[in-house]
């Protein structure tokens, strides 16, 4: 794979994090094909479908936490559509409290777009 490519792959999971971050659910959604797949693989649980099964997680999400914050990012591509993101996040409640996970995300991209995400969390499933 070539560096560019490989900065690229970087560039589309830091934009994905970024509109997640900022609860954007238009901007997050866009980031999947339409017939994406979003895995949980730590609590085996399987959403299909950006428009349903994707848009109910994050709007569930966006309802859960008053923010929430990925970062520290190591990235790891393998061209030319797969990248592995390891990081922390950070979630604060609708009460003030807020928990730190450490996560991993195994991506695969048709193009430009997440066609399937695989995510291994710590702690409880802020997705569910």
């Amino acid at each position: 794979m070539n560096a560019a490519r490989g900065r690229r792959l970087i560039e589309l999971a830091e934009h994905y994090f970024a509109c997640v971050d900022r609860m954007d659910l238009k901007a997050t959604l866009a980031c999947f094909a339409p017939d994406a797949r979003f895995c949980i693989a730590t609590f085996d649980q399987q959403y299909q479908g950006r428009d349903t099964d994707i848009r109910c997680m994050f709007e569930r999400l966006n309802t859960r936490y008053a923010s929430v914050w990925h970062g520290n990012f190591d990235h790891v591509t393998q061209g030319p559509d797969r990248i592995a993101s390891r990081f922390r996040v950070e979630n604060r409640g609708l009460d003030g409290q807020t928990s730190v996970k450490n996560n991993c995300n195994f991506f695969r991209l048709r193009g430009e777009l997440l066609e399937e995400v695989f995510v291994y969390m710590s702690g409880d499933n802020s997705l569910r």
